[in-house]
């Protein structure tokens, strides 16, 4: 066994009556909360209303649970359906690919019914969901519940049948990281509008592949369908998506006529519309 291999622990729990609370929940609900607070102070330092974003934060969290554990238990683990009553115990098993399937379909609907563009708000969600989920994985990572397959990788952690890879941890490092990134990038100013592409670009290329590591040798492993998690075929998805936004812009900026883009480039910057504008001529509220 590799000196520097993570010992396996185990947080105590809480039970208050019939509710038992666990370190996954707290940190599921940090990660929403840090999310959220997040989201809305980048949505302020782009010009844009934060109430919009603490508006959707409820239909959000909501539909994602839901859509969360019925994904968990029809793609999942669709025997757990052999006990009907599961579908209504929504806080036993969620999938995280499918509450953000949930939470997409929510925003669509919501600001097409608030009348505001989407995609004003694409960066203050993706500066938000990114260290959000992430503190969530740390949850992940504490009850152990993604092992994968045995290995001596050196940040392998000591399950009770040996070492294995946690993707819990592996996808919370991810996730920060592209967090620190794109908190990096939005202060630069740079790839404005198309953050929540790039986050959709390097998460799903990391959750395709760390995903390959997922244990199959495990009493609640996941299913797969010709040889791929459903995370995986989510997380296709999701690259496809970068891939359309990045490619559809790039097209954009061919057919907009040379002399257009000079006088843009020559526009006066305090003349610009807010989001456009430099962050130090950004009013502070």
């Amino acid at each position: 066994m590799p000196f520097a291999v993570i010992p396996w622990f185990e947080l105590p729990s809480l039970s208050l009556g019939p509710f038992t609370i666990q370190s996954i929940g707290v940190l599921a609900a940090l990660g929403i909360l840090a999310g959220v607070s997040l989201a809305t102070r980048a949505a302020r330092q782009l010009g844009r209303d934060p109430r919009v974003i603490n508006d959707f934060a409820v239909v959000g969290v909501l539909s994602g649970v839901v859509a969360g554990h019925l994904v968990h238990l029809f793609f999942y683990h669709p025997e757990e359906l052999a006990e009907p009553w599961r579908v209504l115990t929504f806080w036993q098993g969620l999938s995280s690919m499918g509450g953000l399937a949930g939470g997409v379909l929510a925003a669509v609907v919501f600001f097409r019914l608030r009348r505001v563009r989407l995609g004003d708000y694409a960066d203050a969600f993706a500066l938000g969901t990114a260290p959000g989920w992430g503190i969530a994985r740390i949850g992940c990572f504490t009850v152990h519940d993604h092992p994968g397959v045995h290995t001596d990788f050196f940040l392998a952690v000591q399950f009770p049948d040996g070492p294995r890879h946690d993707l819990g941890f592996y996808e919370a490092i991810l996730l920060l990281s592209i967090g620190a990134v794109l908190w990096a990038l939005h202060r630069r100013g740079v790839l404005r509008g198309f953050l929540l592409s790039l986050l959709a670009l390097a998460y799903g290329m990391g959750r395709f592949l760390l995903d390959f590591l997922r244990a199959s040798d495990v009493a609640y492993a996941d299913a797969r369908y010709l040889g791929l998690t459903p995370a995986q075929y989510a997380a296709i998805t999701l690259v496809a998506y970068a891939v359309w936004t990045f490619t559809r812009a790039r097209g954009v900026a061919w057919r907009t006529p040379p002399e257009k883009r000079a006088r843009e480039a020559d526009r006066p910057a305090a003349s610009r519309p807010v989001a456009e504008r430099p962050r130090s001529m950004v009013p502070r509220t």
